[in-house]
């Protein structure tokens, strides 16, 4: 039911016939047909163990996972900022700076890959990655497995929830933080018009979604998140990056740096747009802070338009029909916020300065 329903969403966003002549004309590339009017379907949260959504909920706000004891999944995917971060790319331990910027960890549960290059199958395995990442929590899972366990709090839990000798195991924490992220999906109102109510959303709202659908912003965004079913190229018919200036890096690759094929050199997962006005900065290198510009420059180099002030003042009042509300138990309660975890820099080692901490968790002590 829920594939059906994704792939009835995602004609209702506009996927077009690429051998279908469009009515409307562009001066570089072809516009999508307008697609015919969409299905009532709304988003529909999965199913969720809550006993695991709350081990995992405690897991991802607890920087003991990491090396330094510092920095946990909230860093950098923060609950009070669109389950993204307000920098331009992410902060690890002993204050090192990543290359690329966070995307939101809400309504993930619904993309087909993780991580904008798509190297995680899933949430498990995306919840993995940034542990044993040196620029991240630079910590090992043997590592990560021994501090969890003088823990009497996640030592009790572990063993209610999965049983066994040695329940506290590297598949197990990161199946825990995945059925959290799971849980962490966010009806909008958008949702509710879908659903039926016409007036869920504004006149303007509704008809920044026809101009979204017209100028072919939905042939990438779309499906039941509004992105997340594909991969694109970044700059399909403008170069982005010329224009963006700079060097290029590592990251501007993107899948090209998990495939090593060509053609998938600056190819990313298309990101959701849901809760996008609440998760600047923009795009992979987080280098737009502001929404309209960063409609503008989608419009010039991915469709080969240049949007009008009032196209992207309607489509920005759409992309605020998409924010939606956290599940009630998405926070971490005051009562289960974990202890300081920080641990003194070793000799010669920089303290983690600038790396932020854990939601609800206090910073941790700084030199001088």
């Amino acid at each position: 039911m829920r594939h059906a329903s994704v792939l009835l969403v995602a004609l209702a966003f506009g996927a077009c016939d690429c051998n279908e002549s469009a009515d409307t004309e562009s001066t570089t590339a072809t516009t999508p047909a307008v697609p015919a009017p969409e299905p009532l379907l709304a988003l529909e949260p999965p199913e969720v163990n809550m006993d695991k959504v709350f081990l995992g909920r405690r897991l991802y706000h607890d920087p003991i996972l990491s090396g330094d004891g510092t920095i946990s999944c909230a860093t950098c995917h923060s609950l009070d900022h669109g389950g993204a971060e307000p920098r331009r790319s992410s902060n690890g331990i002993r204050g090192q700076v990543g290359p690329i910027n966070s995307p939101t960890v809400l309504n993930a549960h619904f993309n087909f890959v993780q991580f904008w290059d798509g190297r995680a199958a899933d949430l498990q395995e995306q919840a993995g990655g940034p542990v044993e990442n040196p620029l991240e929590m630079g910590t090992t899972f043997p590592e990560a497995i021994a501090r969890v366990k003088t823990d009497t709090w996640y030592v009790e839990r572990f063993a209610s929830i999965y049983g066994g000798d040695d329940p506290i195991t590297k598949e197990n924490i990161t199946d825990a933080i995945a059925e959290y992220e799971r849980y962490l999906v966010t009806p909008s109102p958008f949702d509710a018009y879908l659903a039926g109510n016409q007036e869920a959303i504004s006149e303007q709202a509704r008809r920044g979604h026809a101009t979204f659908k017209e100028v072919g912003c939905a042939s990438c965004h779309m499906g039941v998140n509004v992105g997340g079913t594909m991969y694109q190229k970044m700059g399909l018919i403008a170069n982005y990056f010329e224009q963006r200036g700079g060097e290029l890096t590592e990251a501007d690759m993107g899948r090209f740096n998990v495939t090593r094929n060509e053609a998938d050199r600056h190819f990313f997962k298309v990101p959701t747009l849901r809760n996008i006005t609440r998760t600047a900065p923009y795009f992979h290198d987080g280098s737009v802070e502001d929404l309209g510009q960063a409609v503008r420059i989608m419009g010039q180099v991915q469709l080969g338009r240049e949007l009008t002030d009032a196209q992207v003042t309607d489509i920005l009042a759409f992309f605020e029909s998409l924010n939606g509300e956290l599940p009630e138990h998405a926070r971490l309660p005051e009562a289960e916020t974990p202890p300081s975890r920080a641990t003194a820099p070793a000799e010669g080692e920089a303290p983690a300065e600038g790396a932020a901490p854990a939601e609800g968790a206090e910073a941790a002590p700084t030199a001088g």
